[in-house]
Parts: structure tokens; C-alpha cells; sequence
């Protein structure tokens, strides 16, 4: 399959580039500073250009997106607005417009997030975002199909413990590549409108 990968230079992003060329996977790789091809994923009009460059492709898989955190009553409704640009807007987005460049049968993996279901203080702009795209999942496979749109929810991952292990007390770490496993049964399987959570 030829599999446009956003966010490709990131943790998680590297160990999904792997898995997925390791399964002979033909894999575009995009980032906002590195790849194979450039995207601001927030700006609608770049995501036309990436779509329009890369041509016609089986799956579309996304490991990347922004977000702003912060104490409550500090976060501004700007705060807000760039964090759901920048995590929810962008990945719905990238399903709008992609659907006439990804294959009848092809499919959309989205990322969300362990902040979804379990929040931690300084993240309510984060969680808002993870559950606008897990909500977006759900209602998008109803219309899609044959295509086919999920999600990946990491939890706390292994290579990230050492900066984020403190917010997460008594969380488990998982490794990125076990993260991986989950893309590859979001493009690789039969599923829509699913959240696949690992870790949590």
C-alpha cells in the first residue's frame, strides 16, 4: 500500500514508519520540518497541495497534532480555538478533503489520546480536542464507507516516560512500537469508526 505518514520524524511516528515499511508498506513520510513532503497540517490549503502532490494513495495514517496546556482558568479561548485547529480541525481536515485521493477502499487513522478518558489537571484543551476527533471517528465511518476511519489512542509511551512520566502517576509506559501494532490493525484490518486504545 502507498501510506501518506503525518508526523512520520515524531516518537510515535518513527516506530509506525518502521513497522509499516518493515510490511513492505510504501510510506510517505510528512512533517512540518521534515519528510519526504512539508505540511502546516493546521492551514486547509496545504493539506490540498500535500493531496494534490502525492496523487492518489491507500491510506492516510496521522501521528502528529498541537496542543496547548495549561491550568484552567489560565488557558484563553485562543488557547482553546489553536488547540482544537491544531489536533481536531486538522485530522478532519485531512478525512475531508482526502477522501477523493484515498482509494474506495482505503482508509483514515487518526490519533487521539489517554487525555480522552483520563485527564489530568492542565489539560482540558487537550482532552476537548482527543474527544472532538473521537467523536468525528465515530459519526465519519457512517458516511464513508466503503473507506474506512479510525483512531489510535496512545497512553503513556515508554520513550516519552522520562518527560511526561510524572503526570501520569502509576501509569504503565508502552512502547511506541507496540503503538505501532495498533496502525497497522487500523489500515491493515477491516475496521471503521473505531477507537483503538493502547496502554489504557
Amino acid at each position: 500500500m502507498k501510506i501518506l505518514l503525518i508526523g512520520a520524524r515524531g516518537t510515535i511516528g518513527s516506530a509506525v514508519h518502521t513497522t509499516l515499511t518493515g510490511r513492505g508498506h510504501e510510506v510517505v513520510t510528512v512533517g512540518r520540518t521534515s519528510g519526504d513532503v512539508r505540511l502546516d497540517m493546521s492551514d486547509p490549503q496545504a493539506v490540498g497541495r500535500l493531496y494534490e502532490q502525492c496523487g492518489q494513495v491507500d491510506a492516510v495514517a496521522v501521528a502528529a497534532g498541537d496542543a496547548v496546556f495549561g491550568p484552567l482558568d489560565a488557558l484563553t479561548y485562543d488557547d482553546f480555538s489553536a488547540t482544537l485547529r491544531g489536533k481536531a480541525l486538522s485530522q478532519v481536515e485531512l478525512v475531508r478533503q482526502g477522501t477523493r485521493h484515498v482509494a474506495p477502499r482505503g482508509s483514515f487513522t487518526l490519533v487521539t489520546g489517554v487525555l480522552t478518558h483520563e485527564p489530568v489537571p492542565g489539560a482540558a484543551a487537550a482532552a476537548a480536542a482527543n474527544g472532538a476527533v473521537e467523536a468525528f471517528v465515530r459519526a465519519a465511518a457512517i458516511e464513508l464507507a466503503p473507506q474506512r476511519v479510525n483512531a489510535v489512542s496512545p497512553g503513556l509511551v515508554a520513550e516519552s516516560a522520562d518527560a511526561y512520566g510524572q503526570v501520569f502517576p502509576g501509569v504503565e509506559p508502552v512502547p511506541a512500537a507496540r503503538v505501532a501494532t495498533a496502525y497497522v490493525r487500523a489500515i491493515e484490518g477491516a475496521a471503521t469508526g473505531q477507537v483503538l486504545r493502547v496502554g489504557h
